[in-house]
Protein backbone atom coordinates (compact mmCIF):
# COMPACT_ATOMS: atom_id res chain seq x y z
CA UNK A 1 0.00 0.00 0.00
CA UNK A 2 0.99 3.55 -0.52
CA UNK A 3 0.24 5.85 2.41
CA UNK A 4 -3.41 5.83 3.41
CA UNK A 5 -5.08 7.86 6.14
CA UNK A 6 -6.74 4.71 7.45
CA UNK A 7 -6.66 0.98 6.81
CA UNK A 8 -9.93 0.39 8.68
CA UNK A 9 -11.93 -0.38 5.52
CA UNK A 10 -9.26 -2.71 4.16
CA UNK A 11 -8.96 -4.50 7.50
CA UNK A 12 -12.72 -4.90 7.77
CA UNK A 13 -12.95 -6.68 4.41
CA UNK A 14 -9.77 -8.79 4.83
CA UNK A 15 -9.80 -12.54 5.42
CA UNK A 16 -6.10 -12.52 6.32
CA UNK A 17 -3.69 -9.69 7.07
CA UNK A 18 0.04 -9.86 6.41
CA UNK A 19 1.82 -6.96 8.05
CA UNK A 20 5.09 -5.80 9.50
CA UNK A 21 5.32 -6.31 13.25
CA UNK A 22 4.73 -2.71 14.26
CA UNK A 23 2.69 -2.41 17.44
CA UNK A 24 0.02 -0.18 15.88
CA UNK A 25 -0.47 -2.42 12.87
CA UNK A 26 -0.64 -5.56 15.00
CA UNK A 27 -3.06 -4.16 17.57
CA UNK A 28 -5.37 -2.56 15.01
CA UNK A 29 -5.61 -5.83 13.10
CA UNK A 30 -6.08 -8.01 16.17
CA UNK A 31 -8.72 -5.68 17.62
CA UNK A 32 -10.69 -6.17 14.39
CA UNK A 33 -10.54 -9.94 14.97
CA UNK A 34 -8.61 -10.67 11.79
CA UNK A 35 -6.04 -13.46 11.46
CA UNK A 36 -2.58 -11.97 11.25
CA UNK A 37 0.81 -13.03 9.96
CA UNK A 38 3.51 -10.61 11.00
CA UNK A 39 6.67 -10.38 8.95
CA UNK A 40 9.48 -9.07 11.07
CA UNK A 41 11.99 -6.59 9.75
CA UNK A 42 15.25 -7.96 11.11
CA UNK A 43 17.17 -4.85 10.07
CA UNK A 44 15.46 -2.54 12.53
CA UNK A 45 17.27 -1.28 15.58
CA UNK A 46 17.53 -3.97 18.27
CA UNK A 47 15.14 -6.17 16.28
CA UNK A 48 12.27 -4.94 18.48
CA UNK A 49 9.62 -6.24 16.08
CA UNK A 50 10.75 -9.78 16.84
CA UNK A 51 10.04 -9.30 20.56
CA UNK A 52 6.45 -8.23 19.88
CA UNK A 53 5.90 -10.94 17.28
CA UNK A 54 7.21 -13.66 19.60
CA UNK A 55 5.03 -12.54 22.49
CA UNK A 56 1.87 -12.34 20.37
CA UNK A 57 2.74 -15.77 18.98
CA UNK A 58 3.26 -17.21 22.48
CA UNK A 59 -0.16 -15.80 23.36
CA UNK A 60 -1.53 -17.72 20.36
CA UNK A 61 -2.78 -14.60 18.55
CA UNK A 62 -0.52 -14.42 15.47
CA UNK A 63 1.80 -16.34 13.21
CA UNK A 64 5.14 -14.72 12.49
CA UNK A 65 8.00 -15.14 10.05
CA UNK A 66 10.59 -13.16 8.16
CA UNK A 67 10.63 -12.37 4.45
CA UNK A 68 12.51 -15.53 3.55
CA UNK A 69 10.04 -17.82 5.37
CA UNK A 70 6.76 -16.12 4.38
CA UNK A 71 5.88 -18.60 1.61
CA UNK A 72 6.54 -21.55 3.91
CA UNK A 73 4.41 -19.94 6.63
CA UNK A 74 1.54 -19.40 4.18
CA UNK A 75 1.75 -23.02 3.02
CA UNK A 76 1.74 -24.48 6.52
CA UNK A 77 -0.50 -22.03 8.41
CA UNK A 78 -3.45 -23.15 10.50
CA UNK A 79 -5.47 -20.02 11.10
CA UNK A 80 -8.12 -21.89 13.08
CA UNK A 81 -5.54 -22.41 15.84
CA UNK A 82 -5.21 -18.66 16.44
CA UNK A 83 -6.85 -17.31 19.59
CA UNK A 84 -8.89 -14.10 19.66
CA UNK A 85 -7.02 -11.11 21.01
CA UNK A 86 -8.44 -10.10 24.40
CA UNK A 87 -10.14 -6.69 24.43
CA UNK A 88 -8.37 -3.81 26.10
CA UNK A 89 -9.42 -2.60 29.53
CA UNK A 90 -8.53 1.12 29.55
CA UNK A 91 -10.62 1.68 32.68
CA UNK A 92 -8.09 -0.35 34.70
CA UNK A 93 -5.27 1.90 33.52
CA UNK A 94 -7.33 5.01 34.33
CA UNK A 95 -7.98 3.69 37.87
CA UNK A 96 -4.28 2.96 38.30
CA UNK A 97 -3.37 6.53 37.27
CA UNK A 98 -6.02 7.95 39.60
CA UNK A 99 -4.45 6.04 42.50
CA UNK A 100 -0.90 7.06 41.59
CA UNK A 101 -1.83 10.74 41.40
CA UNK A 102 -4.13 10.61 44.44
CA UNK A 103 -7.27 11.48 42.48
CA UNK A 104 -9.32 8.67 43.92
Amino acid sequence: FRFKESLAEDLQSADLVISHAGAGSCLETLEKGKPLIVVINEKLMDNHQLELAKQLHRDGCVLYCNCSTLVETLQSMNLSALKPFPPGQPEKFALFLDKVFGLQ
